[in-house]
């Protein structure tokens, strides 16, 4: 493993799940280990790459299938990609994942309930009463994914837990060195 391995670590879940949090603490544990990483948050290439596109499920599908384009082309040159998105339908995430051979797919899973409770913009709040159409988990449906590579149950556990189990599925799988590891070869080669 000299040469780092691209990937694409994708978080999928409701509004509110935890995604952007658990994706900020593996995204710091990687770059403290040194490794190139990216991250494409969905409201952040909604506004940038995505600009126009409304949330029926057609443009929903093309935002999806832009953020996998960009992570593809990432991966295949060597970068760690961390995707935060609702990303809400099971057909475009698995067309995603056809495409790119490195993909782990997090299933980030928490009930409605506590997802409308954590909100903070008032989104859910604003979806209930009817103010939003077209929400996900309330209006419009979530697929869940059949088979996850990892499922996340942040109403059980706390963000920082979520996070090691992410990088150990990472080790695992061979995209990074166990902790132990980096640190053995890092006292060997400067001897």
């Amino acid at each position: 493993m000299n040469e780092e391995r691209g990937f694409t670590l994708w978080f999928t879940g409701l509004s509110g799940s935890g995604k952007t949090t658990i994706s900020e603490l593996v995204e710091h544990e990687l770059r403290e280990r040194e490794r190139h990483v990216e991250v494409l948050d969905g409201d952040i290439v909604r506004t940038n790459l995505s600009k126009g596109l409304t949330f029926s499920r057609d443009d929903r599908n093309i935002n999806v299938l832009r953020i996998g384009f960009v992570a593809n082309l990432l991966t295949r040159n060597g970068v760690g990609v961390i995707v935060s998105a609702i990303s809400p339908y099971k057909e475009a995430r698995d067309q995603v994942r056809r495409r790119i051979v490195d993909f782990v797919e997090v299933f980030v899973d928490a009930p409605l309930e506590v997802c409308a409770e954590r909100d903070v913009k008032g989104l859910y709040k604003k979806a209930f009463s009817g103010e939003i159409e077209q929400f996900t988990g309330v209006s419009d449906p979530y697929e869940p994914p059949a088979a996850p590579d990892l499922v996340l149950k942040t109403d059980e556990e706390k963000p920082e837990e979520s996070a090691r189990k992410v990088i150990e599925k990472l080790e695992f799988f061979g995209y990074l060195w166990p902790r132990e590891a980096q640190e053995t070869e890092y006292n060997w080669s400067s001897r």
